[in-house]
């Protein structure tokens, strides 16, 4: 991987992290049109520049993580499905899912699907919760046996959280506010794990690639987070699901040439 590679994942992982469109299914297809391999080195940049983008929500809402007590607990508790089931069919992910474009297409087309569809049939509640120090820890652990789908790739974290946040009754802007918060501590675990697996991936001159990945994730991520909290607010995701359904439908037509 060169540099100029590097700046390309890092932007693309930066936009798509907290979209509803699935940053690893972007960066999975990235690679396929740069015409990268998907090797040990080049999965495992894939997901630790993720961290650089878990690092704008840590910067954008600590307050949250670490002052309002209520809040961090019930986002431990979202967290510990994805944290089981993760560990679990780590393998199966990492070396069977993440390889197969296949996979990332179907994912990215069904989920298109299922956005739109959910959009039109979906009507929020006038006592949907909006405070997220009050969510049930059951309603917790349940948005984080929907995050868990998106162990898939292509599925998107993002959609699978709020999605099921919204079906469990929780406003719009909450669930995506809620949405960003779990995704630190399942980032930062996916990361480690990763990383304490596949630390030998890196050679000293590929540091410099995933440093370049590590800061423009940051930065896009940033922009990509204020613009959708924005979005939410005038819009619903039928757009998004119509973006993954032509993305993966070009695709399909890109590969079959």
């Amino acid at each position: 991987m060169n540099l100029l590679q590097a700046l390309i994942f890092g932007i693309v992982e930066g936009i798509t992290e907290f979209l509803p469109i699935s940053s690893t299914g972007h960066l999975i297809l990235t690679a396929r049109a740069l015409g990268l391999s998907q090797t040990e080195f080049l999965k495992t940049f894939e997901i630790v520049i993720q961290f650089g983008a878990i690092l704008s929500i840590i910067v954008l809402y600590w307050r949250s993580l670490l002052v309002n007590f209520e809040i961090l607990k019930r986002v431990l508790a979202a967290f510990i499905p994805t944290a089981v089931l993760g560990l679990l069919f780590y393998k199966i992910i990492k070396h069977f899912l993440m390889g197969s474009n296949a996979v990332v297409l179907w994912s990215m087309f069904v989920g298109g699907v299922c956005l739109i569809v959910f959009e039109l049939w979906h009507k929020e509640k006038d006592d949907a919760a909006e405070d997220l120090s009050t969510i049930p820890y059951r309603t917790s652990l349940l948005i984080g046996l929907f995050q868990s789908i998106a162990m898939i790739p292509g599925v998107s974290r993002s959609a699978a959280t709020i999605v099921g946040g919204l079906i469990l009754g929780i406003r719009r802007k909450a669930i995506v506010e809620f949405s960003f918060l779990l995704a630190v501590p399942t980032m930062l675990a996916a990361t480690g794990l990763d990383l304490m697996k596949n630390v030998s991936a890196f050679s000293t001159a590929q540091i410099g690639s995933l440093a370049i990945g590590f800061v423009l994730s940051f930065i896009f991520a940033m922009l990509s987070v204020k613009f959708l909290l924005n979005f939410i607010q005038r819009h619903t995701f039928i757009s998004f699901g119509v973006y993954r359904i032509i993305l993966s439908l070009s695709f399909w037509f890109f590969l079959s040439m």
